[in-house]
């Protein structure tokens, strides 16, 4: 009878070795458990861009108007502005328009990179003839304003560097006169015009005497906000906000 055979060693398991690169001895500790976070926490959320603040929008109120007068009053506000003298559409006007929409265009980039970014409000103008009152008939006399409305943030540290900047470019700003004011207006008495700016006076009209139904006059400086690109819009369909302070009659 053969003798029984020895039952063969089982071979040795190859060692486990740490991949290339690796440091050993970490091999043999645990995972370090994820930093600050729980094991099943949700993702952190990304942080959102700022929203465009839109003017028109948070001051609603101030930017709409109907057909028949209203009173509201209008709060303080910052404006971009440059004057001048003579009826409007001429070269100087033109001139000084352009010279306003590049500070204001300017700025909002600077504060576009800064977080802040912000809409370019509509041109708002403001007419007057000797000692603040306007005459519709006289337009070759008439003083104007070109205005902007820009965020209450924006400083005239801002705006002297968007002047730099477009003289980098060939601009002369310096000319134009481009400021930034603070409106004061108050109480005001408010319609939409529909047609032509030539038919205006039908409008005024009925603003007047909406206010002295109410024991009001107009006073200061004639208001308009352009609603309208009149290069893009039948004379027809120009849509203008019109826009009176008022006093005690």
């Amino acid at each position: 009878m053969a003798a029984p055979r020895k039952p063969e060693k089982p071979a040795p398991t190859p060692e486990k070795r740490p991949a290339r690169g690796a440091d050993p001895k970490a091999e043999k500790k645990p995972a370090a458990r994820a930093a600050t976070l729980p094991p099943h926490a949700p993702p952190r959320p990304l942080r959102k861009p700022e929203k465009k603040l839109d003017l028109v929008r948070s001051f609603k109120a101030e930017y709409s108007a109907g057909r028949d007068p209203m009173l509201l009053v209008i709060q303080p506000a910052a404006y971009l502005t440059v004057t001048g003298k003579g009826e409007p559409g001429g070269d100087e006007f033109q001139a000084r328009l352009g010279v306003l929409y590049g500070a204001a265009f300017t700025i909002k980039s600077v504060q576009q990179e800064a977080g802040r970014d912000f809409k370019v409000a509509p041109l708002e103008g403001q007419y007057w003839g000797k000692g603040d009152v306007f005459k519709v008939a006289a337009a070759a006399d008439w003083n104007w304003k070109l205005m902007v409305r820009v965020p209450e943030f924006v400083t005239r540290s801002d705006l002297k560097r968007a002047l730099e900047s477009l003289t980098k470019k060939g601009r002369d700003p310096a000319e134009a006169g481009v400021k930034l004011e603070r409106l004061h207006e108050g109480e005001c008495v408010q319609a939409l015009h529909i047609g032509s700016y030539a038919t205006e006076p039908e409008t005024i009209e009925r603003m007047d005497a909406f206010a002295r139904e109410r024991g009001l006059a107009l006073k200061g400086r004639h208001h308009e906000i352009y609603l309208s690109d009149p290069r893009k819009v039948p004379p027809t369909k120009i849509r203008t906000i019109l826009r009176y302070p008022v006093q005690d009659a």
